[in-house]
């Protein structure tokens, strides 16, 4: 992480009035680090980015701002990565407009993950939300990080499904990070800083302000390997996300719906623009480049699987209980539970539970 000093010099930089990223990555251009930059005479500041940004820039009127971010990064879990740390993520380097800090609570790690974004409507029906947290466990399970923007909905659900799993997940927020919006979320936003990671470029304080979310998409696609929408109406946000992530040179997936749907219509276009139609976890595994052997568990024997069913009985039923049941490890029951689920014997249950899917449901 960078010093308390360099770091001062990155949070000016992003404090200024009408500076935003591209000024600053000119600026850096220029003069190399902030330090430098901030060191510049007003004169050549200005012939880079004119005089009125150059006048703020210079200015201490950002020090207050930049004492209450230097006291937020200091606490336990908390973290602010710059563009010059080796712990920012290198998938976002590969993005046109890479932000040029992330504000960080939790597993900073997970920001370099395997990722894969699940999105979708904030007014999600039923089976919609079901399929999130279904397909979002199965993949955390697989050691797939899901990433998604902690709204109502599909990206709730997604959340909670994908904390169940050793992929974890991290939630992009459109607002500053000590912001908990929507209000709503605020149970699971308190589960992400301790088992996933959430993470903002804005300010400290920064409001729900409606054009930052679209712009905080680019950041979602950004940290994964492709985008999976669930449900998504024809203006649906997620239609911008999937359409960042095509121009990212990311993946885009989508599932399937009713055509009677309006909530199904978003991925049905897609899908005839060349999404891939996704009715399982292993449709994206075997899709992501090198995802398909390095994060998928290895096989059970057959024996294992039968034994395990056979604990599982046909009630609903946690990793815990089937461990005490088996003796097997939480890992492996996890690795067989996936297997089963991706062959449509096991379905996943909200709360991190499974019940077995009887020969007639099936059929």
């Amino acid at each position: 992480m960078a010093q308390d000093a360099d770091l001062a010099a990155w949070l000016r930089l992003t404090l200024v009035p009408g500076l935003g990223g591209q000024g600053i990555r000119r600026l850096l251009s220029e003069f190399g680090l902030p330090t430098r930059v901030l060191a510049a005479p007003r004169s050549a500041l200005a012939r880079t980015v004119g005089e009125s940004v150059a006048a703020h820039l210079l200015s201490d009127e950002s020090t207050a701002g930049v004492d209450a971010a230097l006291d937020w990064a200091v606490r336990p879990g908390h973290a602010i990565v710059t563009l010059a740390d080796k712990a920012y993520p290198p998938t976002l380097l590969e993005i046109p407009d890479p932000p040029v800090l992330l504000y960080v609570r939790g597993r900073t790690e997970l920001l370099a993950a395997n990722g894969i974004a699940v999105v979708g409507s904030r007014n999600a029906t039923a089976q919609g939300l079901s399929n999130a947290a279904t397909l979002a466990h199965a993949l955390s399970a697989a050691g797939v990080t899901i990433v998604s923007g902690l709204a109502l909905g599909i990206d709730a659900a997604a959340h909670r499904g994908a904390l169940e799993g050793k992929g974890s997940t991290v939630a992009v927020l459109g607002t500053g990070i000590d912001v908990t919006y929507p209000a709503r979320n605020g149970e699971l936003f308190t589960a992400l800083a301790s088992g996933g990671a959430i993470v903002s470029e804005f300010p400290l304080g920064t409001p729900p302000v409606a054009a930052n979310f679209p712009r905080r998409n680019r950041i979602i696609s950004g940290l994964a390997r492709g985008v999976l929408v669930v449900e998504a109406a024809l203006d649906s946000g997620s239609l911008i996300t999937a359409r960042l992530a095509g121009e990212q040179g990311r993946d885009v997936f989508a599932v399937p719906g009713s055509i009677h749907s309006p909530l199904s219509k978003g991925c049905h276009a897609l899908i005839k623009q060349g999404a891939k139609l996704v009715e399982s976890a292993q449709d994206v595994l075997g899709e992501i480049t090198g995802a398909a052997h390095a994060a998928t568990p290895s096989r059970a024997a057959p024996e294992e699987s039968h034994a395990l069913l056979r604990h599982l009985g046909y009630d609903p039923c946690n990793v815990d209980t089937l461990c005490g049941r088996s003796g097997l490890t939480a890992e492996v029951v996890s690795a067989i539970l996936l297997q089963l689920e991706l062959e449509g014997k096991v379905a996943s249950l909200p709360g991190g539970r499974f019940q077995r899917v009887s020969d007639r449901d099936q059929i």
